[in-house]
C-alpha cells in the first residue's frame, strides 16, 4: 500500500471519499461495542465458577494454623494465601501481607498513610510544600487518578520497550527530595505490554534517592498473565525485592499484586510484599483500619486452585482465549495499515492491552470517530496524568471483554476511524 505521507491532495481527497462512505455504511450497522476497559470476558468467568462449589455450609472453615475463618483473626491473611500469593509472584511468604479484594485499593492506602502519618517515620506528606510521583507514561489510568486524588504533582517518564528511561528516573530521583514514588507496571505494562529489562530492574534496585522516603510502587498485576504456553514466548522479569535486598536497600519497594484477572474482578484476593520493616509500617495502620480481611475468600481460593501449578493450570485456559483475540487485531491492524505510515502498535506477548500511536493531534478524532460508528475505547489522554497526551497521539486497545466477532467488527471500525482521521489530518498540511 502507499503510504499516506506519499499521497498528493488529489490522491487524499479520493481516498477520504471512499472512507466517508465506507464509515456511512459502518455507521448504519448501529454497533454497540465495548472496548474501554480491560475486563475479562464472560467465557473466562465461566472458567472460574466451580471456586463457588468449594466451600458450603457444611465445609470445615478452619486454616491450616487452627484459625476459625468464621471469625476474628489473622489481619495479615491466612499462612496458605500468604504462600499462594507468594508463589505468584515469586517471593518469601513472609514479605507477604494478604488483603482484600483489590491491589488498587491496597496502592490507594499506601498514598494515603503516607500523607497522612509518613513513611516509616518520616514526615507525613500533608506537612511538606511539595510532594512529586515519577509517571512512566503511556501508563496506567487509575494509578494517575489516585496521584491526583491526593493532589501529588506528577512527572511524565517516557516509556521504552526496556521500560522507563532510566537516566530520567536516576536524575529525579537521587537529586530532587520532593519525588517520593514512581509507579511501574513491569511486567506486561499497561498499556503497551513492554517489560522491564534486567538492566532496567537492577538500576531501579541500585537508585540513591534524595528523599529517604522514596519508594517504588512495582504493581505486578499481569505476572501470570501469558498469552502464549511456550516458554519461549513467555516474558519475565528479575525479582525487585532480590534486587532492592542485594543493592542495601531492602526498603526501597512495594510490590503489589492480586487475582483480579485470576479469579474473579471484585471477588478476589490482593497482596503487598515489601521489607520487613515497610510491612510493619502498613500493619501498624492496618490493624487499626480493619478488624481483618475475608478470610473465607482466601480460603475458598487456596482450596480451589490448592497452590501455583494449579493456579498457573488455569491461567493457560485464559491466555488460549485472550490469545486469538490479540491475533486477530494484530493481523487486522497489519492488513489495513502497515505502509501507509500513520499508526504503529505493539505485539505483547501478555497482559490485557495493545498500545496504538496515531499520527500527532490524530487520538481524540479517532477515540470520537469510533464512537459515532458504535465502539467505545478508552479516553484518549487516559494513558497520561491529569489526562493530557501531550501529542495526543496514544490510543489503548483493551482485546479481553468483547466476543471474538465482536472484536473483529470493532477492530474493523478502528481501522476505518484511523485512516479517515489521518486523511484529515494530512490534507490540513496541504
Amino acid at each position: 500500500m502507499k503510504s499516506y505521507l506519499q499521497m498528493s491532495k488529489e490522491e487524499l481527497m479520493e481516498c477520504k471519499a471512499d472512507l466517508e462512505k465506507a464509515f456511512e455504511d459502518a455507521r448504519g450497522k448501529g454497533l454497540k461495542l465495548d472496548m474501554s476497559r480491560g475486563k475479562p470476558a464472560a467465557m473466562q468467568l465461566d472458567l472460574v465458577m466451580p471456586i463457588m462449589d468449594v466451600l458450603n455450609s457444611k465445609s470445615d472453615l478452619t486454616s491450616r494454623d487452627g484459625m476459625d475463618c468464621r471469625n476474628y483473626g489473622g489481619p495479615d491473611g491466612l499462612p496458605e494465601a500468604k504462600e499462594l500469593m507468594a508463589a505468584m509472584i515469586d517471593v518469601k511468604p513472609e514479605q507477604v501481607v494478604v488483603c482484600g479484594n483489590s491491589s488498587l485499593n491496597i496502592m490507594y492506602d499506601t498514598v494515603s498513610r503516607s500523607v497522612t502519618h509518613g513513611v516509616c517515620g518520616s514526615t507525613p506528606w500533608c506537612k511538606l510544600p511539595e510532594v512529586k510521583f515519577l509517571c512512566p507514561v503511556p501508563g496506567y489510568d487509575r494509578h494517575f487518578k489516585v496521584t491526583e486524588n491526593f493532589g501529588i504533582k506528577m512527572i511524565n517518564i517516557p516509556m521504552t520497550p526496556q521500560g522507563p528511561d532510566m537516566d530520567l528516573v536516576e536524575k529525579y530521583v537521587n537529586n530532587d527530595p520532593a519525588v517520593k514514588r514512581i509507579w511501574c507496571v513491569a511486567k506486561y505494562a499497561n498499556p503497551q505490554g513492554y517489560n522491564y529489562s534486567d538492566e532496567t530492574v537492577r538500576r531501579f534496585a541500585a537508585l540513591t534517592p534524595a528523599a529517604e522516603d522514596f519508594r517504588i510502587y512495582w504493581d505486578n498485576a499481569y505476572c501470570v498473565h501469558h498469552l502464549y504456553t511456550d516458554p519461549e514466548r513467555q516474558d519475565h522479569i528479575l525479582n525487585i525485592l532480590d534486587e532492592c535486598e542485594k543493592a542495601g536497600h531492602p526498603d526501597l519497594a512495594f510490590e503489589f499484586c492480586s487475582t483480579s484477572k485470576v479469579s474473579f474482578p471484585g471477588a478476589g484476593v490482593a497482596a503487598v510484599a515489601s521489607s520487613a520493616n515497610n510491612l510493619e509500617w502498613i500493619k501498624k495502620s492496618m490493624h487499626i483500619q480493619t478488624i481483618g480481611h475475608d478470610k473465607i475468600n482466601q480460603l475458598r481460593h487456596v482450596r480451589y486452585y490448592k497452590d501455583i501449578d494449579g493456579l498457573l493450570q488455569q491461567m493457560q485456559l485464559h491466555g488460549d482465549m485472550m490469545r486469538s483475540k490479540f491475533e486477530a487485531v494484530e493481523k487486522r491492524l497489519e492488513e489495513a495499515l502497515e505502509g501507509l505510515e500513520i499508526g504503529t502498535w505493539t505485539k505483547p506477548n501478555g497482559g490485557y492491552f495493545i498500545s496504538f500511536d496515531a499520527l500527532p493531534g490524530c487520538a481524540k478524532a479517532i477515540v470520537a470517530k469510533c464512537k459515532e460508528a458504535g465502539v467505545t475505547l478508552t479516553s484518549a489522554g487516559a494513558t497520561y496524568p491529569y489526562g493530557i497526551d501531550p501529542e495526543d497521539k496514544n490510543i489503548r486497545f483493551a482485546p479481553s471483554y468483547p466476543t471474538p466477532r465482536e472484536m473483529s467488527d470493532a477492530t474493523e471500525i478502528f481501522v476505518l476511524c484511523a485512516k479517515l482521521v489521518s486523511v484529515d489530518k494530512l490534507l490540513e498540511g496541504k
